[in-house]
């Protein structure tokens, strides 16, 4: 009702409103039966009874130089797709056209106050409305009928089902604001022939679409704007108004259903640093939360078009995570290299060094059995010399000086030894080199992880 008042204000301010002398003369030319109260008789006074193509033929003007003024009016009355792969929009539209018809007109007292009449669709010139950006033939059936006023001018209000291009822009997704066109113009006219009007105010335009809006799929309607301009199609130019229909994304279920799970997977990961690198059960439990990201990527492909200008911040949110998390399975990798190879060295070490003791244990002991003989010698050399010895000692003197400096020597080398094992007793109680150098790592790429990820989280929340 509220459309249906400003129509006929606005058609009201552009009617050529007669005067008496005019009315009299059209009064006297009219039938005075004041039975004549039916809308049959209006009919059969327009003459659309008997010759049903008088109107259909060409456009309604009495002089062809004269543009036809068509207001073209739109209300969407439920969003029901956007479908994201094939970046097409569908909608539901009401569609409300109003034109002058300066064949057709009737003094209203002289049909006991009829001001109105309805006939069908095919018994007049109607504009040939079409729309750019329509991809699919409407499925709704059309309107079969027009609204005639007596002063000439023809209301059509029809229902269409459109299926349009509209170029999507999916950098923000799920958090990104669309804005879809809708360009009406004629198939055929020129500017010089027909001249769409429309209201301007976007605000105005908004109120009416919210107010009627029934349905919007998984959109939030924000608003609708109006352009009406001059377009140039090669030949000739025509008269075009561009609807512009804009419109944010629900993202609440792509938050619950897809950003936040693999939060979770990434605070799995996170918690994976608790798990022991002696086993195989971590380097499992990362490979296990990998794959599973990898099945959101996949998902997310099957989403998100292809045609896209720039790469998405939700790929570049899966994509970092996904490096993130492959990080942590090569250092968890290298940590447990590290660990193994250590643990392989220490067994062989612990072998030879069973071996090596025990070896070293007698030689010390034949070192010490040395040690004590020379030691016996010499304090048999330092005593008091036996009678029986000396002539000996005194020939060869000598001799017996060489044999005290292999003896000191022997005692040299027996000391090292013995020093020798009791370092490498004592260097088994040390944890190994390589296990030191894995945990250093693990800490450090434990800060690093922690840090890094903080960071890009940051960053995507602040573009996003």
């Amino acid at each position: 009702m509220m459309l249906a008042g400003f129509f006929f204000f606005y058609s009201s301010s552009q009617v050529e409103i007669p005067t008496v002398t005019q009315r009299l003369d059209s009064t006297s030319q009219m039938t005075k039966d004041p039975d004549s109260c039916g809308y049959q008789d209006v009919l059969n006074y327009l003459n659309l009874t008997k010759n049903k193509d008088k109107y259909t033929m060409a456009r309604p003007v009495k002089n062809f130089k004269k543009p036809t003024r068509v207001h073209l009016q739109i209300v969407i009355y439920g969003i029901l797709d956007v479908v994201k792969i094939d970046q097409t929009f569908v909608a539901y539209v009401w569609i409300y056209m109003k034109w002058k018809n300066e064949y057709i007109e009737w003094f209203p007292p002289n049909f006991c106050g009829i001001e109105q009449v309805v006939v069908p669709i095919k018994l007049l010139w109607k504009p040939d409305l079409t729309i750019e950006e329509m991809t699919e033939k409407d499925k709704a059936p059309p309107s079969p009928y027009l609204t005639i006023d007596w002063d000439g001018y023809v209301t059509l209000r029809n229902d269409l089902m459109i299926v349009s291009m509209c170029r999507m822009q999916v950098y923000k997704f799920p958090f990104d604001i669309q804005s879809c066109n809708l360009s009406f113009k004629s198939a055929t006219y020129s500017d010089d022939e027909i001249k769409f009007e429309t209201i301007e105010d976007g605000f105005m335009n908004t109120e009416w679409t919210q107010k009627l809006m029934r349905t919007q799929y998984e959109w939030l309607f924000l608003s609708m704007t109006v352009n009406n301009k001059t377009v140039s199609n090669l030949i000739d130019n025509q008269s075009m108004i561009v609807y512009t229909i804009k419109m944010r994304r629900r993202s609440i279920l792509y938050i619950a259903n897809f950003l936040v799970p693999i939060m979770f997977f990434f605070c799995l990961d996170l918690a994976s640093f608790l798990i022991s690198d002696s086993g195989g059960e971590k380097l499992g439990f990362k490979v296990t939360v990998l794959l599973a990201v990898t099945v959101m990527q996949l998902i997310l492909n099957d989403i998100l078009p292809s045609s896209s200008d720039r790469i998405p911040l939700i790929a570049v949110y899966c994509i970092g995570m996904f490096g993130l998390m492959m990080l942590s399975l090569l250092e968890t990798i290298l940590v447990m290299h590290l660990m193994e190879k250590d643990s392989k060295d220490q067994s062989l070490s612990e072998d030879c060094g069973d071996k090596q003791g025990k070896v070293s244990f007698h030689n010390c002991c034949r070192e010490v059995k040395k040690l004590t003989h020379v030691c016996h010698i010499c304090d048999v050399f330092s005593g008091e010399t036996p009678s029986g010895l000396l002539p000996v000692a005194k020939e060869g003197s000598s001799r017996h000086l060489t044999e005290e400096s292999h003896a000191s020597d022997e005692l040299s080398e027996a000391v090292k030894a013995l020093t020798l094992l009791l370092s490498n007793r004592e260097e088994e109680r040390i944890p190994g080199y390589c296990t030191r150098v894995a945990k250093t790592i693990n800490k450090v790429f434990f800060i690093f992880y922690v840090i890094a990820a903080s960071v890009f989280l940051l960053c995507l929340f602040f573009i996003w």
